[in-house]
């Protein structure tokens, strides 16, 4: 049972309220936004909430045990705040949430009802809508290791030890002839064969999309030169010239780390655990010698 403050349950006790929902948002790279559906401003613990946001929230779900709560909340993309170039770059992704019920006409007078993370965002052309999950979601996590045959590290990670920013591994080049906003020519970079960037990393140096970056989908080698797609379109227009830097990929096979990277000491996956055919496999008593069959 939740104990209020004494001033907040005066306030709820006296059958008239000024009450009011404030949402605080902390992104990953520290940026603090605040939104009300108050028709005013607030500010408090060094936090300015602002109003007429279009920032609204559904109902709290809740329940006893580790159910996790949910509810969604709802605002408009602008360029001051909440823009569509930040959704896109997950600057908001898992970013901390607080609830609070305010009363406006005090704002010493309020509560924290929860706590919690951006799950997923979806957008439209002028609004987005994005799930906040209660802490309890963080249990659902997987913790430790997986057994399977391809590697649970990420490329050039602390279990990776890899160093990528070596000339052998990391590049720097010019867009070409533009295809689509997603999929384009890169000057050079003729040397590396197909699938050499697959896999891997492309970020804008220059350019309108510069700091965005995006995880390669394929890279092909043609008679015409290198051509790059990435797995996500690129919210501003890409032009010729523009710069880019690009990491290679990998496939996360034992094969891909021991050739390509001469990393195989490092690898973080079980190449040689026996597939599906093996752990179904079963000796067969009607072999032409009918020795009971073998398992080889």
């Amino acid at each position: 049972m939740r104990t209020l403050p004494q001033g907040l349950q005066d306030h709820l006790d006296s059958g008239v309220t000024t009450m009011c929902w404030c949402w605080k948002l902390q992104a990953l790279d520290g940026r603090v936004f605040g939104f009300t559906d108050h028709d005013n401003t607030l500010n408090f613990d060094n936090t300015t909430y602002d109003a007429a946001s279009g920032f609204n929230g559904s109902e709290i779900e809740t329940g006893l045990g580790l159910k996790v709560d949910n509810l969604e909340v709802e605002g408009a993309l602008s360029s001051v705040k909440l823009n569509e170039d930040d959704l896109f770059a997950g600057v908001f992704d898992n970013a901390k949430v607080e609830i609070w019920q305010v009363n406006w006409s005090d704002v010493s007078q309020r509560i924290l009802l929860r706590s919690g993370h951006l799950g997923e965002v979806s957008r439209g052309s002028e609004t987005f809508t994005a799930e906040i999950r209660g802490l309890s979601h963080l249990l659902n996590q997987p913790q430790g290791r997986l057994f399977h045959k391809t590697c649970d590290a990420k490329l050039g990670d602390e279990a990776c030890k890899l160093n990528l920013q070596t000339a052998a591994f990391s590049f720097t080049s010019l867009v070409g002839v533009v295809k689509s906003d997603k999929k384009f020519f890169i000057d050079g970079l003729t040397q590396e064969p197909t699938d050499w960037f697959t896999g891997g990393e492309l970020k804008f140096v220059s350019g309108q999309n510069v700091g965005r970056a995006s995880e390669i989908k394929t890279h092909r080698l043609t008679s015409a030169g290198a051509v790059i797609e990435l797995w996500q379109s690129m919210p501003k227009p890409i032009t010729q010239g523009d710069e880019v830097a690009i990491i290679v990929g990998c496939n996360k096979t034992f094969s891909t780390c021991n050739d390509k990277f001469s990393n195989g000491v490092n690898f973080r996956g079980f190449p040689h655990m026996p597939g599906k055919d093996f752990v179904t496999f079963y000796p067969n008593g009607d072999d032409a010698n009918n020795d009971g069959g073998t398992i080889v």
